[in-house]
């Protein structure tokens, strides 16, 4: 059913609101279920406005109390087809407000951007998603097919409360889905001459948040050791950080970068990939991420006195890893670290799909239709995201978030950064976007 442009500019005002609100509810996820706060309360907020308009909502707390997720369903017109999953997660990393410059949960709307933490990451397509949801209800718009709409907990520590509980736990909310879109994807790169390419996520490495440890003999600090723990692990982690894993150039890097010199003329040889990726500028380092696995050492821990040493050191290292490299992957650290570092983890897999099909040509197009010019280009995430979990349904999944951003805008950088903020005229733009996008998918 058609819908006037005067209501879907309701839509554009109320998402700068609706962004604002939820930015204000601290959500603050700290990894550690003690210390979490506001899922519950962001996913109150959201049911109540989903069920203000009509929605049936399903609120289900997800392993733990207090970790709130809300999932609805708007009736498509051909409910033979496979539904659409569009998903968003509530909490947001923590941020220290003596760094900013606005206080991160002000939710403070001035020079044409709100912010605030979460702004990018990802309460503005959270918002988005819920402004579009709530157009949608009023104006009594059939999409094509069924919308699954999925507002999650504990995206920011691995979705073990959130997608990936729902997904183990409550498999039936998304029956019948076989498309996924969410965050990280659609938002704008400025190339050449007010060239904008508009950058689709289609694949993601996958996570292992490795834990080593090692053991030695205790003892007086004051005597000679042969055996000590501290300096078997800091001589472990070392050759770690240390390491080259081997380049490897996934279809949907190699898709982009050939876009990109299709576009600008640049090139990116295969014998300098690395060198020529400093081309793209702030983007860089993410683009950089996705030519190898990488290994960050994150934190240390041993001992409990300056006199003593300790019989057991850890280490805590962030492990990203390509799609199809899992198993190489752990060949390659056990030859590495030797039987002597002991090594635990817990993980999500690698995300990958093609750039092609119906529903990508609809999100082409309705970038095209508000952005005449542009060009849409697949890329691979360096991070995660709750399409790690879906994938385990069959779901098909894609970033797509469109955002229509200043040039001169660091967008990589706001993610978990100080002075996290998202453009007034982007989240506007991404709403018109979204709305072409979902009655053509």
């Amino acid at each position: 059913m058609s819908t006037t442009g005067n209501a879907l500019a309701l839509a554009e005002d109320e998402v700068i609101t609706l962004v604002s609100e939820l930015i204000r509810i601290d959500t603050t996820n700290t990894g550690d279920p003690a210390t979490v706060v506001g899922e519950r309360e962001a996913a109150e907020w959201v049911a109540e406005k989903l069920s203000e308009v009509g929605y049936e909502t399903t609120y289900v707390e997800s392993g733990a109390k207090g970790r709130g997720n809300v999932v609805a369903r708007l009736q498509g017109a051909d409910p033979s087809r496979g539904a659409l999953l569009v998903h968003g997660h509530l909490d947001v990393v923590p941020a220290d407000a003596s760094e900013w410059s606005v206080h991160p949960f002000s939710g403070a709307v001035q020079d044409g951007y709100v912010w605030g933490r979460g702004a990018v990451d990802m309460k503005d397509m959270v918002g988005m998603t819920l402004a579009l949801a709530r157009h949608f209800k009023r104006e009594n718009v059939v999409p094509p097919r069924d919308i699954v709409f999925a507002f999650l907990a504990d995206e920011e520590a691995g979705g073990l409360y959130g997608a990936k509980w729902l997904v183990e736990n409550r498999p039936e909310l998304f029956e019948g889905v076989t498309e996924a879109i969410s965050e990280v994807g659609g938002f704008s790169i400025t190339l050449k001459d007010d060239v904008r390419a508009y950058l689709v996520e289609t694949a993601e490495k996958g996570i292992r948040w490795l834990k080593l440890r090692v053991k030695g003999t205790a003892g007086h600090g004051s005597m000679i050791h042969r055996d000590n723990a501290v300096a078997k692990l800091a001589a472990a982690v070392t050759k770690l950080d240390q390491h080259r894993w081997p380049l490897i150039i996934r279809p949907s890097v190699r898709e982009f970068l050939d876009g990109v010199t299709e576009i600008t003329g640049l090139e990116f040889p295969d014998d300098d990939v690395e060198g020529s990726i400093g081309k793209l500028g702030a983007l860089s380092r993410m683009i950089g991420a996705t030519l190898r696995d990488t290994a960050n050492p994150t934190m240390l821990s041993a001992g409990y006195k300056a006199n003593v040493i300790p019989s057991t050191a850890e280490a805590t290292v962030d492990c990203r890893i390509l799609p199809g490299r899992e198993e190489a992957f752990d060949r390659e650290l056990a030859e590495l670290l030797g039987p002597d570092v002991e090594r635990e983890w817990v993980g999500l897999p690698p995300v990958e799909t093609t750039f092609d099909g119906a529903l990508v040509d609809a999100m082409t197009a309705s970038i095209i239709a508000e952005d005449p010019g542009a060009r849409v280009l697949p890329y691979m995430l360096s991070g995660g995201t709750d399409a790690k979990s879906f994938q385990t349904l069959g779901i098909r999944n894609f970033g797509f978030a469109p955002l229509k951003l200043p040039a001169d805008l660091d967008f990589s950088g706001l993610f978990h950064g100080v002075d996290e903020r998202v453009p007034v005229d982007a989240l506007k733009f991404g709403v018109r976007v979204l709305d072409r996008f979902l009655r053509n998918s």
